[in-house]
């Protein structure tokens, strides 16, 4: 039997804009709970974290936290304004009676010396000084809103070995199956402003929830049916004839109110990829390529060849050279030595974690339709754009809204849609299932099962990558590359371990090295530049440009009589050749450079 409460909420309402979000909504935290808040996204799950965060107040309701209890809150978007260094920060959140070692350590072990200046901290770096903020003081009672979100592997599973051994109780939110599963034993559902609680962690909830559903549209057929009959005697009775039985209306009224009131479930996400032609059965071939940033190898003698309908998922710690090597594959980046070979009619899309072939100032509708009319076509078929989108939850105000009011999740979404809606058999999907929620997750999965195409995918999420993938590309670290059958469960199956941070060896290396180095590697956390910013837009351009300009010289020297008829042009031509090779060199090193750079900053 569970202790008393350490916090609770009763009859939590709250409205945004004349809609109500949360109804009724209860939330109870005891000693040794570990519950998962799940639901879909904008069901009020991060609100109701919030109000039992105190952060929040809700518009009606109880909210009751046991004296003395000590609370700490993750919110999704950390604040480190005001702090001059991480341990500072992290140091504000500790207690009187708290161990000052223990803010230190907490860095250490996420990959933080505790000096660096929070004002130029990744996304990655703010949620780790944030997560040892909150579990410093070993607190009482943790509230987590998306505590995996720019982690990578190995930081996700440290964290959930540190959770695992923290005797408070957790509350959290996480779109990470297998981190839930691990965590959990107890899941609250937010459904239609309501909360339905499972005494059981999330391995039990979608079983649960069909049932509950499944059990709901019976309800409501027994409803239809008892309407039908009311009205039915309303019409036709003799008595409703004579008198009009005021009582029997009143029902009928009630029954009908009922029906209206009535929130249905939130429409599912409709999903289905816009597939070109096959390609060849070789997609990718890669012969024994290397690829290296100054004296760190990113990749060392890799072959690989992947096959029509293969999907390869490719792991490893924040910095490894994932983005570079997926450069590689797809021809994007020519590789130091060795060779990449494409396969015959490929068309590639890609989904971009980063959001950044999103325009925040384009509408939704044009971001999809590319400002070509309001039609889009989808497996050659014309869709008007405000159909096509509300497969994806969007509403028709929404499709003119500009990007820049949408959610993390919307964006997410969007992005879909848009990779969808093009003709691909070969498919690169760089963290895919961030931001989405659980079920959006599930129709995600069931449309890339369905795909006739080829999947490149790069994930921290190691549930997806089990039921996505057919092999998986491990770094191994100092740019060694091995690729196991089957999905994450089968590879650390075959390795006897998962993915080791990258970032602890670093520190290691870094706490013998003299200041003047440990400011050379700290600044890697600078922010990029406006101008690298714009050389990471145009390189890759510059760089395919450089490329078709040497094959048109090394055709123009491969004339059989140029040297004896044209001495002179001949040496020219080759003089040119050298120097535009020379040339592209240097432009795919500092592509290289700040796409490294780039990759460690998310993390």
């Amino acid at each position: 039997m569970a202790g008393p409460a350490l916090l609770s909420l009763q009859n939590t309402t709250l409205t945004f804009g004349g809609t109500p979000l949360l109804e009724g909504a209860d939330l109870s935290l005891s000693a040794g709970d570990r519950v998962c808040l799940v639901g879909r996204n904008g069901s009020g799950k991060s609100t109701l974290l919030k109000i039992a965060a105190g952060l929040v107040e809700a518009d009606g309701g109880t909210r009751f936290l046991q004296p003395g209890t000590t609370l700490r809150y993750l919110p999704q978007e950390p604040d480190l304004t005001g702090f001059a260094t991480t341990l500072a920060y992290v140091e504000a959140g500790l207690g009187p009676g708290d161990d000052p070692y223990r803010a230190r350590y907490l860095l250490e072990s996420l990959g933080l010396t505790g000096e660096e200046n929070p004002a130029s901290l990744s996304g990655g770096e703010q949620r780790r000084a944030a997560l040892a903020r909150v579990l410093a003081p070993s607190p009482d009672l943790l509230l987590l809103d998306e505590p995996t979100n720019h982690l990578d592997l190995p930081a996700i599973e440290w964290l959930e070995n540190e959770l695992s051994g923290l005797a408070c109780a957790l509350a959290l939110i996480s779109h990470d199956r297998r981190f839930l599963e691990k965590l959990t034993n107890t899941t609250v559902w937010i459904d239609r402003g309501r909360t339905l609680r499972l005494g059981q962690g999330f391995s039990a909830f979608e079983q649960w929830r069909d049932g509950l559903l499944e059990e709901e549209e019976k309800d409501l057929q027994k409803l239809d049916r008892k309407i039908v009959a009311e009205e039915h005697w309303v019409r036709y009775g003799v008595t409703a004839r004579r008198k009009r039985n005021v009582r029997r209306m009143a029902e009928l009224d009630a029954l009908r109110k009922k029906k209206r009131e009535h929130r249905r479930v939130q429409g599912q996400a409709k999903m289905e990829a816009t597939e070109a032609e096959g390609s060849g059965s070789q997609v990718i071939l890669a012969q024994t390529i290397n690829k290296s940033f100054g004296d760190r190898p990113i990749v060392r003698d890799l072959s690989l060849r992947l096959m029509r309908g293969d999907r390869l998922g490719i792991v490893g710690p924040n910095g490894a050279g994932k983005t570079t090597l997926i450069n590689m594959l797809t021809g994007n980046l020519a590789p130091d030595d060795g060779e990449v070979t494409l396969g015959t009619n490929l068309a590639l899309v890609a989904l971009d974690q980063r959001r950044a072939a999103l325009d925040a100032n384009r509408s939704v509708e044009e971001t999809i339709t590319e400002g070509r009319g309001d039609t889009v076509e989808v497996n050659g078929a014309r869709r008007h754009v405000v159909g096509y989108l509300k497969d994806f939850l969007f509403t028709p105000l929404q499709v003119r809204q500009p990007v820049s009011a949408l959610s993390g999740g919307e964006r997410a979404r969007l992005l879909l849609a848009r990779a969808l809606a093009t003709p691909s058999n070969l498919m690169v999907l760089d963290e895919p299932t961030n931001d989405l929620d659980l079920e959006t997750l599930d129709l995600l999965e069931e449309l890339l099962a369905d795909y006739k195409g080829t999947l490149i995918v790069v994930s921290h999420d190691r549930d997806f990558l089990d039921r996505i993938c057919s092999s998986i590309l491990m770094a191994e670290g100092d740019g060694k590359w091995i690729e196991y059958a089957g999905g994450y469960s089968d590879m650390v199956a075959q390795r006897g371990e998962g993915v080791k941070a990258r970032a602890a060896e670093i520190k290691a290396k870094v706490r013998d090295e003299k200041p003047s180095a440990i400011e050379a590697n700290r600044s890697i956390s600078n922010k990029l530049s406006f101008k690298e910013k714009h050389l990471l837009d145009t390189l890759p351009e510059k760089v395919d440009a450089m490329g078709r300009d040497i094959e048109k010289l090394r055709t123009a020297l491969a004339e059989p009589d140029l040297y004896t008829r044209d001495r002179a042009r001949f040496d020219k031509i080759s003089a040119l050749l050298t120097k535009m090779e020379e040339e592209r060199a240097k432009a795919e090193e500092e592509w290289l450079a700040l796409e490294m750079k780039r990759e460690e900053l998310e993390g």
